[in-house]
């Protein structure tokens, strides 16, 4: 019987997350199989996550005709779904949190995405998700926009767990892991437990080559040296950015500074490679797993790819794994016209609204549900 390639990524340091969470896969038994079975050590969810859940499903029917029947609007009906998956899974995930010091099993649940550009607002939301959430085992996701980076600071400065969302380029990588380290400087001045305090920053990657690719073609079409560069970028530039975000990883967490931290029981940040769905049919179903297997990182698989991995993966450590190259593909794409600082900043705007909309159609059907 073939070794399941899942349970196998396990043993190069990298943890699988299931990108869904639906009220049936937790009762019925699946997530609690998935976990035993497959090895599976978390869970990730965004308002389009739920918004498939819940208006897709008749599994919240009763729920929201009760809740509805007692006068609860939309708001507080979704707060009341979500919430309860979330804790649900977060119970079924516990044991593994616990034998694992911390390290594993957490589900994420996200601010609402309308305070993506409100600081503010975003500290406020995630303080009062976490303590209704109340289980250690929770990430509270955040986005990673410029009015994000200091609400992920304050956040870790007060033992909130943050799921750092939205990630697309290196430069904001930074910002988003010196805000955790500043986070935890702070709540260690203070004289505040570092332990179990855990982030990771959500590095999404297919999305970015949708959008690089677009703009490859158009030099494919030229010819000559263009060409020929662009054909090298053509489908690369995600994994590229991944393995470069690597580095930066490694030279932020191996530092003096965070040692400090370590000593007194300080996690690094993992990093958690999100959006890993193949958008192009003419690219492998698994290409963003493959490329990307190593130490102290995160894949959050949708349900089609984890099924994808089981039947075909092929384990084996390939994120050192031709680091120049990727390097090499970052530096062409200037010489090609295409500033991938612009275009990250463009897929973060994109995301933004790409969550906006599907909460907002959530808040509409369940407004217009009727007892």
């Amino acid at each position: 019987m073939k070794n399941n390639s899942l349970k196998q990524l396990e043993t190069f340091g990298q943890s699988i997350w299931l990108d869904y969470i639906r009220r049936d896969l937790i009762v019925s038994g699946e997530l609690r199989r998935l976990i035993e079975e497959d090895g599976l050590q978390g869970m990730t969810s965004n308002p389009s996550i739920f918004e498939k859940a819940i208006v897709e499903s008749h599994h919240y029917d009763n729920d929201i005709r009760s809740m509805a029947l007692a006068g609860k609007d939309a708001k507080a009906i979704y707060e009341a779904l979500s919430q309860h998956d979330v804790q649900s899974a977060a119970d079924e995930f516990r044991p593994l949190y616990e034998r694992t010091d911390g390290r594993n099993g957490y589900v994420s649940m996200e601010v609402n995405p309308h305070l993506a550009h409100d600081t503010k607002g975003t500290i406020q939301e995630a303080r009062r998700l976490w303590k209704a959430l109340n289980r250690p085992n929770v990430f509270i996701k955040v986005p990673a926009t410029v009015e994000g980076v200091p609400a992920i600071q304050q956040l870790i400065s007060e033992g909130i767990n943050v799921n750092v969302t939205l990630l697309f380029g290196l430069p904001r990588y930074r910002q988003v892991a010196e805000a955790y380290l500043s986070g935890l400087e702070v709540r260690a001045a203070q004289g505040k437990p570092l332990k179990r305090v855990a982030s990771v920053a959500s590095f999404f990657l297919s999305r970015i080559d949708t959008l690089v690719d677009s703009l490859l073609d158009r030099s494919l079409a030229q010819g000559g040296q263009a060409a020929d560069l662009a054909q090298g970028a053509r489908g690369q530039t995600a994994i590229a950015s991944a393995k470069m975000a690597y580095q930066i990883y490694k030279e932020i967490f191996d530092s003096d500074r965070f040692k400090k931290l370590a000593v007194h029981g300080a996690l690094v940040q993992r990093l958690l490679w999100a959006s890993t769905s193949t958008k192009n049919p003419n690219y492998s179903d698994v290409k963003y797993i493959e490329d990307l297997i190593g130490p102290d990182t995160i894949n959050t698989f949708p349900v089609e790819t984890l099924d994808a991995y089981r039947e075909h993966g092929e384990p084996t450590a390939t994120l050192e794994k031709d680091v120049t190259k990727a390097l090499r593909v970052l530096k062409h794409l200037p010489i090609l016209g295409i500033n991938i600082d612009h275009l990250t900043q463009q897929l973060e705007d994109e995301g933004v609204e790409k969550f906006n909309q599907p909460f907002d159609k959530l808040m509409e059907t369940l407004a217009n549900t009727h007892p």
